[in-house]
């Protein structure tokens, strides 16, 4: 375990040796100097007592401990409510689960801490204080919270890694009743809700495991709550785009979770029979199907989502060459280009569909003979183009034919297929006398990075173009 640089320790003052707080910089006195840390000394934080009143807490003095600058003040006799937390995460498993009531045990503790915690917080108000749970003591219900700049740095030595608790894009309650969900999550899960590298932009873009599938048994409302205080970064974001005002909403906001959240938790805490639902060893093992195909479903959308946005730019000059350089080469290749020359009308149609599982754009629009059908050409030689890119920055990375996945097994997820399947072709009207022939077709189409088929019918038209070859003029489509 990382060594602890806030912690409780004791000085040795001219009359007396006494216990207080301190806050190890990890700095020599000339860093320490050079980083202007002295300024952390008129910073405050606070000690909230349970009935509502607060006063402040000042450091009080600077001394060199093993060469290394600590920073100490008045003693608050508590526990850090990150170490509350990380006993009942890393309770040993087995035993707890032997039993209800010991499973519901080992969350006391660090529920009572997380209610003095919200209610502190509520008390406090707009008065900004240290939201990191490393950053506060509770002991019977007072909680105090550390100078927020100078606990921050502290922790950050301490652990070597960034906030997993705190999105930076909230402010106040909302910032408050986020770090509360993050807690609770890690309580009830036994994991972070953000633990990926990425984890600002998983916050910002509501990229985790949801707490209904990462906690099953939890009690349905205060899931609901966690679920809302961890959505908070996609939410707010999404109600400033559309109101373009105060960040503040009555529904949903932070205030609202932190009350109603609570209010549950001494509820749950008073009669601990709620916190928890049993559930039939069928649905555990429905959920965990549910878990994994959201999990391989979240990464591959997400994946694929930030690769088009890192390398848009790379995208778009791709296009653009691509484009370019199709406009170049069209004249040469116009007589070698494919044609539906001596293909019969239902011939044109199955081998229209066989270039599309194959991304073969260029046989489809030699098919197609209107502007207006040509969306299916379009996302062939969009994906094709997405493909060779990640190719080139993802070794290894490919997209099967529909086809060929059947033949390896069909597994769902089918993230990384696209294609046809399922292709069934009914003629309905005309005929090559007719100069026109219309035909039903049905079928599965798999999208990439979609874990589902999508199951359409069409009808399709063809007419002869005036080199007597069968076109597609008209598709209507119908999917489900």
């Amino acid at each position: 375990m990382a060594q602890q640089r806030i912690h409780i320790s004791k000085i040795d003052s001219p009359d007396q040796t006494k216990f207080v707080i301190s806050f190890d910089t990890g700095l020599d006195p000339r860093s320490f100097a050079r980083a202007k840390m002295s300024q952390c000394l008129t910073e405050p934080g606070y000690v909230v007592s349970p009935d509502g009143s607060f006063e402040e807490w000042r450091a009080s003095g600077v001394n060199e401990v093993n060469g290394f600058m600590r920073v100490w003040g008045p003693m608050f006799q508590g526990k850090r409510l990150d170490l509350i937390i990380d006993e009942a995460v890393n309770t040993d498993q087995s035993l707890v689960q032997q039993t209800a009531s010991a499973e519901v045990a080992s969350t006391e503790a660090p529920l009572q801490a997380i209610i003095a915690w919200i209610r502190a917080k509520m008390f406090l108000g707009d008065t900004g204080s240290a939201l990191n749970p490393g950053s506060a003591f509770v002991l019977d219900g007072s909680v105090f919270f550390a100078p927020e700049n100078m606990s921050n740095r502290c922790l950050f030595g301490e652990k070597g890694e960034i906030d997993r608790y705190n999105c930076p894009d909230l402010i106040g309650m909302d910032a408050s009743a986020f770090c509360a969900g993050t807690m609770l999550y890690k309580i009830f899960a036994k994991s972070q809700a953000f633990p990926s590298r990425e984890i600002y932009q998983d916050m910002r873009e509501g990229v985790f495991l949801p707490i209904h599938l990462a906690a099953p048994q939890l009690n349905k409302k205060l899931s609901e709550l966690i679920q809302a205080a961890l959505s908070l970064p996609v939410t707010k974001k999404q109600y400033r785009f559309l109101e373009k005002s105060s960040l503040v909403t009555t529904k949903g906001s932070g205030l609202n979770i932190l009350s109603e959240m609570l209010a549950l938790l001494k509820q749950l805490v008073s009669d601990s029979s709620f916190i928890f639902t049993p559930i039939a060893e069928e649905k555990i093992a429905q959920i965990e199907k549910e878990k994994k195909a959201y999990l391989l479903k979240q990464n591959s959308v997400t994946g694929t989502r930030r690769f088009v946005t890192r390398n848009k730019y790379a995208l778009v000059t791709a296009s653009a060459v691509f484009l370019f350089l199709a406009m170049m080469i069209v004249s040469a290749i116009v007589r070698e280009r494919p044609t539906t020359e001596g293909m019969s009308p239902i011939e044109v149609v199955y081998a229209y569909f066989d270039a599309f599982s194959r991304l073969d754009h260029t046989f489809m629009e030699a098919v197609i003979n209107n502007r207006d059908v040509r969306q299916d050409a379009n996302a062939a030689a969009t994906m094709f183009a997405i493909s060779r890119i990640r190719l080139a920055h993802e070794p290894g990375f490919r997209v099967f034919t529909a086809y060929e996945w059947l033949e390896l097994g069909g597994t769902l997820p089918a993230q990384d297929v696209f294609g046809i399947t399922n292709l069934y072709i009914e003629h309905i009207a005309g005929s090559e006398f007719d100069e026109v022939a219309v035909f039903r077709v049905e079928y599965y189409m798999w999208p990439l990075n979609e874990a589902r088929q999508i199951i359409r019918s069409d009808v399709i038209t063809l007419r002869p173009d005036r080199r007597e070859r069968w076109r597609i003029t008209e598709i209507l489509r119908t999917e489900r």
